[in-house]
């Protein structure tokens, strides 16, 4: 004869701590979408003030950052109805890439009013059109230089 007992209680402390850890899943800290926004306002301007210097370097790594931030909203706001608003950006960010790989501050300046201009198209698209971006006229990261040091 067979007994089902032993199976049946680990199954239930399987069941337990799956409960347990979907609580701490519920329960642990997820940036919201206007963090997110916040780190893409920070990197917009680091951006600027990069591409601006022609320091091509730091401009991909803020551009990088930016495609990141847009990425993981995508992901982790799904909730959001804005979220997928966010792939208006692609092709400004397609755009200020090519400026960067050719280091073209020209191309780099249209770019980034693509961008920003888009930036603000989505605000509007998502009735956040009170949320106006601009290129930034200073930068408020004193503490780094954005010239190229190669």
């Amino acid at each position: 004869m067979y007994s089902c007992t032993p199976k049946q209680v680990n199954n239930n402390a399987l069941q337990t701590r799956v409960d347990s850890l979907e609580k701490k899943l519920t329960d642990s800290y997820r940036p919201g979408l206007g963090e997110f926004m916040m780190g893409v306002q920070a990197h917009h301007s680091k951006l600027w003030f990069a591409g601006h210097n022609q320091n091509w370097k730091l401009a991909d790594f803020e551009l990088n950052e930016i495609k990141e931030l847009i990425e993981d909203i995508q992901k982790y706001e799904t909730d959001r109805p804005e979220a997928p608003q966010t792939v208006m950006l692609q092709p400004a960010l397609d755009s200020i890439n090519s400026a960067i790989q050719t280091k073209d501050p020209v191309r780099f300046h249209k770019s980034f009013v693509l961008l920003t201009n888009t930036c603000n198209n989505c605000h509007h698209a998502v009735k956040f059109e009170f949320n106006v971006v601009k290129i930034p006229d200073s930068s408020p990261y004193t503490n780094q230089d954005f010239k190229a040091n190669d």
